[in-house]
Order: structure tokens, then C-alpha cells, then sequence
């Protein structure tokens, strides 16, 4: 036992891991999108996932936009206060909810619903020995399973977002209208005043790199699963954590890429 080489020789494997996963996932991604430029695209999986995602997320997002909204505006009212700035409130409550929180929340919502649901479909047709089966079909698992669900994930949390910002900035006005006496015409002529449409595009921008975020995510480790049951759990457990760590990894690389002076 060296004292010295063995911590060494630790941090080299897990390191060497790390690039080992990441390399297999960087392949995974391409392997996945490469199948968009050939031929078929099987249009009866990416609606039935743009449908998943899109529609029946609608709920959880709305109600943590708008929530959330409303939090913002209390909690930037009670510190703004004291310093006599109260007009600024509708301003935060629309960059916070435009440029961050409406692109971070609705993702990590999506990531713990949508991401867990794909790793766990994808994992069970894994150990249930069904890929093999589309195999013997001559139908490519990659194709059929992985880039329907890449595209539409990217595709439909911008959507999310768009509703999540829209709702969010409505549970701040209606807070701030109702609860600490705003004037409705003021609050609304200030939202417009900070909000501009480079705010927008970029939570927009962000929305679609969480999506797919979510949606390799989910694919990988549901394709990758391994041992039965047990498996398909890890596999679920490991999507989601994966998924909402790297979600906000690039939330800090793309705010300091749009926004750092």
C-alpha cells in the first residue's frame, strides 16, 4: 500500500471514467441524430413523445410557473422595501422568470417526469429483450427509439417554456396587482419597458438545449440499462439526476455565453 499512488491512482480512474462516460455519451448523441439525415423517420413515435412531453407536462409546469411568479414578486417586494424601489419589482419578476427560472424550472419538472418515463419505457424493452427483437424485425433500435425522442424533446420545452414564462409573469402581476397594491397599468407598462426580445430568444435557446439534455438523458440510460428490474430502476434514478445536474451546468455556460459582460 503506497500512500502516495494509491490516492493518485484513484482520482486517475475515476477521471478516466468520467471521459470514458462521457465519450459513450457523445457518441450515443451522434449515433441518435445522425439517423435525421437518412431515412425512414418514424413521425408515429415523435408525435406520440412530442404529445407526452408537450401536453401532458402542461400541468406541473403551468403551476410551478405561476407559483413561482408569485414568490418572486412577494420576496422582491419584502427587500426592495427597504430601500424604496418598489417599481422595480415587475421588472425582476420578468427577467427572473424569462431569462432563468422558466427555462430551469420547467426543466427540471420535465426531467423528473419525462426523462424518468423514457429510461424506464426504453430500459424495460432493454432487459425484456424487445430492441433485440426490432433487430431481428430489421427495423435499427437507434432509429426507431432514440431520434424520435431527441427531436421532440428539443422541440416541445421551448414550448413549456414559452407557456411557463407566460404564466409566471402573470402570478407575479397578479400577486403584485392583488396582494401589494400595484397599479395594473403601471406593472404591465413596466414589464414591457424590461423586457426585451433577446430575454426571450435566449430562454427559448436554453429550453431547447435542456430538451435534449433531457431527452439523451433518459434514452441513454434506459438504452444502456442492464440487470432486470433492478436496472431499470438505476437506469430511471440515474437519468434524473444526470438530466437536472447537466441542466444546470449549461444554464450557468449559456447565462455567462449571452449574458457575462
Amino acid at each position: 500500500m503506497n500512500l502516495i499512488l494509491d490516492p493518485v491512482a484513484a482520482i486517475g480512474r475515476a477521471f478516466l471514467g468520467i471521459v470514458r462516460k462521457a465519450g459513450a455519451l457523445a457518441l450515443f448523441a451522434l449515433a441518435g441524430l445522425s439517423h435525421l439525415l437518412r431515412p425512414p423517420f418514424y413521425w408515429g413515435v415523435f408525435f406520440n413523445s412530442l404529445i407526452e412531453i408537450a401536453f401532458y407536462s402542461l400541468p406541473v409546469v403551468a403551476l410551478t410557473a405561476i407559483f413561482s411568479g408569485g414568490v418572486i414578486a412577494l420576496q422582491s417586494y419584502a427587500g426592495f422595501a427597504q430601500y424604496h424601489v418598489q417599481s422595480a419589482i415587475a421588472g425582476i419578476v420578468v427577467l427572473a422568470v424569462v431569462r432563468e427560472l422558466g427555462p430551469v424550472l420547467a426543466g427540471l419538472m420535465v426531467a423528473g417526469r419525462v426523462g424518468a418515463a423514457m429510461s424506464a419505457e426504453i430500459g424495460t424493452m432493454r432487459v425484456t429483450d424487445q430492441i433485440d427483437a426490432l433487430r431481428t424485425l430489421s427495423t435499427d433500435p437507434m432509429k426507431y427509439l432514440v431520434t424520435p425522442r431527441l427531436v421532440a424533446g428539443t422541440l416541445a420545452l421551448p414550448f413549456l417554456v414559452l407557456v411557463a414564462d407566460i404564466l409566471g409573469v402573470l402570478g407575479g402581476f397578479t400577486v403584485s396587482v392583488s396582494k401589494l397594491g400595484f397599479d395594473p397599468q403601471n406593472y404591465i407598462i413596466a414589464t414591457f419597458n424590461a423586457l426585451k426580445p433577446l430575454d426571450v430568444l435566449v430562454g427559448l435557446s436554453k429550453a431547447a438545449v435542456f430538451g435534449f439534455i433531457i431527452s439523451l438523458m433518459g434514452c441513454y440510460h434506459g438504452y444502456t440499462s442492464r440487470g432486470g428490474a433492478e436496472g431499470v430502476g438505476s437506469a430511471t434514478t440515474a437519468a434524473v439526476v444526470a438530466a437536472s445536474i447537466l441542466l444546470l451546468a449549461f444554464d450557468y455556460l449559456l447565462t455567462d455565453l449571452f449574458f457575462a459582460q
